[in-house]
């Protein structure tokens, strides 16, 4: 098998290219494709080739303007903590949600005490066994760190509004990292902390709250058993339920009796847009205890995220045991995420004409690359001579007068960008994945939707087209190598579907999953920009506070440099 490297800037190489040899049937095996195999190759020949590629930074939290805050507003998932990547530097999140009613206009009931009030939002974790007391052992997903924080909850008294009042056409209000709601409003901070809400109920010292850390552990809920108990002996308790790990704090009865029980009547329960005006929020705020944190993501999406409220009320016949009752409220409406970054090193904008040296990707409102393949050119009305990837289309296929593809001279058997690691910059806590995708259409590659490992699990969904970090011995915590990205129908796409050659966004992917919507199979919206509206950001970056450096097409090291390899076969003559 034959390997060339193509820098299509130059025409004459092409002519080179055309004149090549035909491989001998034995590198066949070693073709990096399981499409073409010596069993099947009795007609072709095998080579590969290395096309140029432009790539280079955006930086969404460099300075001045090249200070981006990204849209945080309604995303699945919430990230809550402090978390020190070793590379780039402290992110803070905190966050701000909604309430919703379960019922509106509730009736409660007469004589209502309240038992308690719990709320829960589970954590991402996967089962790992069976417990010894029953039920399951877990390890947590998506949490950075291992340090404490301190955590607040306040009652919030701004107003999250669903709709900009400075838009013409009813849009709805986007809110940014940097607490921005457009470029000349922010949110009030003080506004968010308004009534402290999370008074716990607990002799634990030190509070829970002033120094919180996930727990691993299921939960076990417990109830009275049925047996009868003698006068003055205390009853025994048996498990009620078993929950996956979550934050679950007990509430101050008293506040929540005041805010919501003893309302009922009260216009300001009587419907969402009331009850949102009366009851703004809660105000998640994370603070540093040590010299280390933990930042976790959270489920707020979950069916099992909410606040209940557990009471009973007045029996409803003479002489009847009181009534047990509850009342939820779940975390729905506007959540926006607050990010605040302290680098350790510069993000800014790279050289879009020839390219970087290194590409930093951080996530969060951190710095993203830009992939141009064939120099970001495309099909031109200049008929005197062919552009890059004129040449390159040429090449493959044979087109009209207008460039368009009449048929196959070579047939693509793989197509891959390969992305390797700085080790000299990166200082462990890498991410396990990065994610391709089309920045014009702000959607995932065709490859995405073809890529036939595609799995519930972040970590190993979609890894054909969007390989997984190799590391050293393949050691969950060895030194990352590289990145192999899989674009082969994308690339067969420009040629024989003629598609537009677009640029390609390259970000850090807490979970590639949450790139397509899994009700309607439709792209997932991506997060806009405050002050840049050419590029937007996918929403599993903006969840992911982790960093990587990666050497780009301009480093001095060939070795490292991305190229776009193609495997390909062409009929012997």
């Amino acid at each position: 098998m034959k390997k060339k490297t193509i820098a299509l800037k130059n025409i004459a190489v092409l002519a080179v290219l055309s004149l090549a040899t035909i491989a001998c049937n034995e590198d066949f095996s070693t073709l990096d494709s399981d499409l073409i195999n010596s069993d099947n190759n009795s007609h072709f020949n095998s080579e590969t080739s290395l096309y140029d590629v432009i790539t280079y930074n955006r930086a969404l939290g460099g300075e001045g303007e090249q200070f981006r805050p990204v849209q945080t507003n309604n995303l699945p998932s919430n990230l809550l903590g402090i978390y020190d990547d070793p590379t780039y530097g402290r992110t803070t999140a905190s966050f701000v949600t909604q309430l919703a009613q379960s019922t509106s206009d509730p009736s409660f009931g007469e004589g209502t005490q309240i038992d308690s009030v719990v709320m829960t939002i589970p954590y991402f974790s996967t089962v790992t066994g069976t417990a010894d007391e029953g039920g399951s052992t877990y390890e947590l997903d998506s949490i950075f760190g291992d340090g404490y924080i301190k955590l607040s909850l306040y009652e919030s008294t701004y107003f999250l509004r669903g709709f900009d009042p400075n838009s013409e056409f009813d849009e709805s209000q986007r809110y940014y990292s940097n607490g921005a709601t457009s470029p000349t409003e922010m949110i009030d901070p003080t506004a968010l902390e308004g009534t402290p809400i999370a008074e716990l109920l607990s002799d634990t010292e030190p509070p829970l709250l002033q120094n919180f850390k996930p727990s691993e552990a299921q939960i076990i809920l417990t109830e009275p058993s049925d047996d009868e108990v003698e006068e003055g002996e205390e009853p025994e308790y048996e498990v009620s339920e078993r929950l996956a790990p979550a934050l679950r704090l007990k509430l101050d009865p008293g506040y929540w009796n005041q805010k919501i029980i003893s309302k009922e009547g009260d216009a300001v329960l009587s419907n969402s847009n009331n009850f949102n005006d009366y009851f703004r929020g809660i105000y998640f705020k994370v603070e540093e205890v040590g010299e280390s944190g933990h930042m976790s993501m959270l489920n707020m999406s979950s069916t099992s995220a909410n606040i209940t409220i557990y009471y009973t009320k007045d029996p409803s016949v003479e002489d009847g045991d009181r009534i047990e009752a509850s009342y939820t409220l779940t975390f729905s409406g506007n959540r926006v995420n607050f990010l605040e970054n302290q680098f350790n090193l510069p993000l800014m904008d790279g050289n879009d004409l020839d390219g970087d040296e290194k590409l930093y990707l951080k996530g969060g409102q951190g710095s993203m690359a830009i992939v141009k393949l064939f120099d970001g050119e495309d099909l031109d009305e200049n008929t005197e001579s062919d552009n890059t990837f004129e040449n390159f289309k040429n090449f493959f296929a044979q087109t009209d007068e207008e460039g368009k593809f009449v048929k196959r001279r070579r047939l693509i058997n793989e197509a891959n960008l390969v992305f390797h690691v700085d080790q000299s910059q990166v200082n462990g806590e890498e991410p396990d994945r990065i994610y391709l995708y089309d920045i014009d259409n702000e959607r995932y590659l065709t490859d995405y939707l073809g890529d036939i490992a595609s799995s519930t699990s972040p970590l190993y969904s979609r890894t054909n087209h969007l390989g997984k970090l190799e590391r050293v011995d393949d050691e969950t915590d060895g030194e990352g190598i590289k990145y192999k990205l899989r674009i082969t129908e994308h690339v067969k796409s420009l040629i024989e579907n003629d598609s537009t050659n677009v640029k390609l966004g390259l970000v850090v992917s807490t979970n590639v999953n949450l790139e397509i919507n899994s009700s309607t199979g439709l792209p997932t919206t991506q997060a806009k920009m405050l002050t840049a509206d050419d590029v937007k950001v996918p929403v599993s970056s903006v969840l992911s506070p982790r960093g990587t450096v990666l050497f780009g097409n301009n480093t001095a090291d060939e070795d490292k440099k991305v190229y776009l390899e193609i495997f390909y076969t062409e009929p012997e003559n």
